[in-house]
This record gives structure tokens, sequence and C-alpha cells, in this order.
């Protein structure tokens, strides 16, 4: 990751988003719980009923699962799009060759021409193509200003967030809880499995209760919590 800061692709503050969400990571045990397993399943089953997926990348995202997002937005046809917070001409011209040098496919996010009502900062840009046409977003790794806004303008949400308790995560309609190249994979596995059961996927969907997942997790980290607190003596002081 530090390097691709000195690249232009991470920005300095994505390093300190990416700590926090390493630090998240461990209270879930580094590996994929199954409400995380559910909501992954869940999230396949979106992508593949959308009439106009789109998978959007930002700096952090490029730098650990570029050529993944990409390959999962193949399986389900969904548009990919370069969105970043901290924005300049420079910055997603750099991100985007980035992308598709790593996945061999074109992006969208060079030219922007439209706005995304809600959000006061350059994050708001988008394009028609993408963004503003598409009915489902998946979201990794996002602010919740922005998430919010997709789910007040009419898309349905797809948000990978480590941190169940982040605007992000209680704003989408679906979270996975769970490290970004992990969710990836679990997606990616589901799609395989979901792709020629469409009575499967509206299944899942009714039955899926993102709050419900929200709240699994954070009792999986709280449980955590205290069996890594367990042996410890009480009569330390930090």
């Amino acid at each position: 990751m530090s390097e691709l800061v000195s690249l232009g692709i991470v920005a300095q503050t994505g390093l300190i988003a990416h700590g926090r969400g390493e630090a998240f990571d461990y209270l879930i045990g580094e590996r994929t719980q199954p409400p995380a397993s559910k909501a992954e399943e869940a999230a396949a089953a979106l992508l593949l009923e959308a009439k106009a997926p789109v998978v959007t990348i930002n700096g952090n995202a490029a730098a650990l699962a570029a050529r993944e997002l990409v390959q999962l937005a193949d399986l389900v046809g969904a548009k990919v799009e370069v969105n970043l917070f901290h924005r300049s001409d420079e910055r997603v011209r750099k991100v985007c060759d980035f992308v598709e040098r790593e996945s061999g496919r074109k992006v969208l996010g060079r030219s922007q021409d439209a706005i995304l009502p809600g959000i006061a900062s350059d994050r708001a840009r988008c394009t028609k193509e993408g963004i503003m046409s598409a009915d489902v977003v998946l979201i990794p790794l996002e602010d919740g200003d922005r998430a919010e806004a997709l789910v007040k303008a009419g898309k349905k949400v797809i948000a990978i967030d480590l941190n169940p308790l982040s605007r992000t995560a209680l704003a989408a309609n679906i979270t996975v809880v769970d490290e970004l190249t992990r969710a990836v994979i679990g997606i990616v596995g589901a799609v395989d499995m979901l792709r020629g059961d469409p009575a499967a996927r509206k299944k899942i969907l009714s039955n899926y209760d993102n709050r419900g997942c929200l709240d699994d997790m954070m009792g999986i980290m709280r449980s955590n919590l205290g069996e890594g607190s367990a042996g410890h003596n009480r009569d330390v002081r930090c």
C-alpha cells in the first residue's frame, strides 16, 4: 500500500482507513464469518438480478483488488467506474490507468458528466453511462455520504465494509462485513452457484436481513473480544 501512495494511487488518508479496516478484521478472526457468507450470497444474487449493475473502484479498492473486482464485474455484466474522494484530474487518470493495466479492461471515470445529488464534495461527480444509469451499485471501501446518496437516488447498494457500525454499512441494502479480497472471492463463488437458478436468487433476496447480519457480526466481534481478554492478567494496566 505504501508504494502505491508514492505512485498516487492510494491517498495518504487511505493508509489510515486501511489500518482501521485491518483492526476490524482482527475482531472477526481474519476469516469469512457465516453472516458475511450470507451477505456475499445475497450480493451475488442481487448483481445477477440487476439490469444495469455497476462496480465502483476507489484508490484503496484498486490497490487491494483491482483485477478481482473487474473479473467480478465481467461475470455479472457490470460496468466499472473509478470514483475518488481525494480527487484531482491527475489522480483519476493514474487510478484508471492502474485498474486498466491490472485488469486489461477499459473503465469509466476519466470523464464525468453527471452529479449525484446529496454530496457536497467532488465525490458527487460520476458518469451518466455508469453510476447514474445503474440500478445496483457495488461500493467497496466507501464513505457514508456517498452510500446514503446512492440509496436516496434509488440505487440498490452493496457495500463491502469491515465496520458493521459505519454509516456505509448501515445505509447499504446489503453489507458484506469481510476483508475485500475474501469478500470478492466469496461473491464470485456465489455468482457461479446462482447463475442458472433465478428462483434461488429471488428466495435468497426475499429472506435476506441486512440489519440481522450486521447484528450477528457485532455479536461475533463481542465474543472474540471476550475470548481474547479471558486469558490476560486483569491487574495489568495499559
